[in-house]
C-alpha cells in the first residue's frame, strides 16, 4: 500500500508536537526504530510561548499587576540512526530532549512571584535493539537509555516570604535506566501497534543552595541566621511512563495513527536538603498525566504527502508550582511530507492551547497568581535518509 510510505513520516508530527506544558518537551518517540531497512535523521524544532497572568491579592497588596511573559522561546534538536542487520534484528540510537523547562517571572512585573524562573536543560541519548518474532508479525525491543541534565531554580516575590531569594544551581549529572516493549506489525496494510515502557532514571546532583537570613524564632533574642545555604546531595526521579502508538492504512492512500501516553508525575519530587529543613517542603508537586493523539495522513503525489493530528491532555488540580505554571492542554498540528527518493523532509507547525492555572505558594496551598489564555505555536523539520 502507498500508506507504506507515509507511516512512519505521519508518526514524525507526533514526536515533533511541541509544547510548553510542565516539564516536558517531547514524548520519547521511538518512530526511526521502525523504518525499513537502513535510516539516518536529523530533527529541529522551535517554540514560541505565551504564558501570562494577573497577581492575586497577599496581605494589604490588593493585586492586579501583569506578570509578564514568564516563559521564553525554546528549541529542540535530535538525531537519529537504525541500522537493519538481517530480516529479525536491528538496532537504533536516538538523540533527543524529552525533558526541560525555562520559566522567568520578570522583576519587573509580577509582585508576588517577580524574579522566581527555573531552568532545566537535559538531553538523552537511548540506545535499542529490536528482534521480529518470525512470521508472526510480534517483535520485541529493549534498551539503554543515558541521560545527562543540570538547573537551577531561584524563588522570589513577596509570594515566598522570608525565603525570597533562595537559589539552587544543580551540578551536570549523567545517569542511566532503560526500557522495553512488543510491537505488531502488517506491512501490506501498512498497520502497526507498540507498547513501550521507560523506567525510571535516577540522578544524583550535586547541588548549592544559597538564600537570605532565616530569623528561626521570629524578632527576639535569636539572630537571623544562613539556614539556606549550603552544599549537599540531591536525589531527582524522572517519573516512568508508557507509550502506546498505533496506526493503520484505511485506503491506499490515506493513514489513521495515534497514541496514548501516559507519565507518572506524582512520584517526580525535587526536595533540596537545606529548603526541605526550613520550609518543611520540596519544590514541585505535579499530577499524573495522560496524553492522547490521534491524526491522518494523506499521499497526494509520489512526491508530496499530508499530516494532520490533534492532541489532548485532561487538566488537573489548578493549584500549580509556580515552575510549572500551566494544566492540561488542546492542540492541533499539520505537516507536509516531500519525498525524493531516498530522502524524506517533513516540515510541521503546531498550536497548543494551554490550561488555565493558578501558580501558589504556602501551608496551605494559596493561589498568588491566575494564569489564562496561554498558548505555545511551534514549527519544526525533520530530514530523514533511508539507505
Amino acid at each position: 500500500m502507498k500508506t507504506a510510505c507515509i507511516g512512519t513520516a505521519a508518526w514524525l508530527l507526533c514526536g515533533t508536537t511541541l509544547h510548553a506544558g510542565g516539564v516536558e518537551r517531547s514524548s520519547q518517540f521511538l518512530g526511526p526504530l521502525f523504518e525499513p531497512g537502513n535510516y539516518l535523521e536529523l530533527s529541529y524544532g522551535h517554540v514560541s510561548p505565551g504564558i501570562t497572568g494577573t497577581d492575586l491579592p497577599l496581605g494589604l497588596y490588593s493585586g492586579g499587576e501583569r506578570t509578564g511573559d514568564i516563559a521564553p522561546s525554546y528549541s529542540n534538536f535530535g538525531f537519529a540512526y537504525k541500522h537493519q542487520f538481517n530480516d529479525l534484528w536491528s538496532a537504533a540510537i536516538i538523540l533527543d530532549q524529552p525533558f526541560g523547562a525555562d520559566i522567568a517571572y520578570p522583576a519587573s512585573g509580577s509582585f508576588n512571584l517577580g524574579g522566581t524562573g527555573v531552568v532545566i536543560n537535559n538531553t538523552d541519548l537511548t540506545g535499542i535493539i529490536r528482534f521480529a518474532v518470525p512470521e508472526s508479525g510480534f517483535g520485541v525491543h529493549a534498551g539503554l537509555r543515558g541521560a545527562r541534565t543540570d538547573g537551577r531554580v531561584t524563588l522570589a516575590g513577596a509570594a515566598f516570604g522570608p525565603i525570597s531569594g533562595y537559589r539552587i544551581d544543580v551540578d551536570r549529572d549523567i545517569a542511566y535506566g532503560w526500557l522495553a516493549g512488543v510491537s505488531w506489525e502488517r506491512p501490506d496494510i501498512a498497520a502497526r501497534v507498540s507498547l513501550t515502557y521507560n523506567a525510571v532514571i535516577e540522578h544524583d546532583f550535586d547541588i548549592s543552595e544559597t538564600g537570605p537570613l532565616v530569623d528561626p524564632d521570629g524578632p527576639g533574642p535569636a539572630p537571623a541566621l544562613p539556614l539556606l545555604d549550603g552544599r549537599s546531595r540531591l536525589t531527582v526521579k524522572t517519573p516512568k511512563s508508557w507509550n502506546l502508538e498505533f496506526q493503520t492504512g484505511i485506503d491506499p492512500n490515506t493513514l489513521v495513527f495515534g497514541s496514548i501516553r501516559w507519565v507518572d508525575w506524582s512520584s517526580f519530587r525535587v526536595d533540596p536538603e537545606k529548603l526541605l529543613q526550613v520550609t518543611g517542603s520540596g519544590l514541585v508537586d505535579l499530577d499524573d498525566s495522560t496524553t492522547f493523539t490521534i491524526g491522518v495522513g494523506r499521499t497526494f503525489t509520489e512526491t508530496w504527502s499530508g499530516v494532520a493530528s490533534v492532541t489532548y491532555e485532561k487538566s488537573g488540580s489548578d493549584l500549580v508550582s509556580p515552575l510549572a505554571p500551566v494544566n492540561g492542554r488542546k492542540g492541533v498540528s499539520l505537516a507536509a511530507i516531500c519525498t525524493q527518493d531516498r530522502i524524506r523532509i517533513t516540515t510541521g507547525i503546531s498550536y497548543t492551547k494551554l490550561g488555565d492555572a493558578r501558580p501558589e505558594t504556602g501551608t496551605p496551598d494559596t493561589a498568588r497568581a491566575e494564569i489564562d489564555g496561554s498558548h505555545a505555536w511551534g514549527v519544526g523539520i525533520r530530514v530523514g535518509y533511508s539507505f
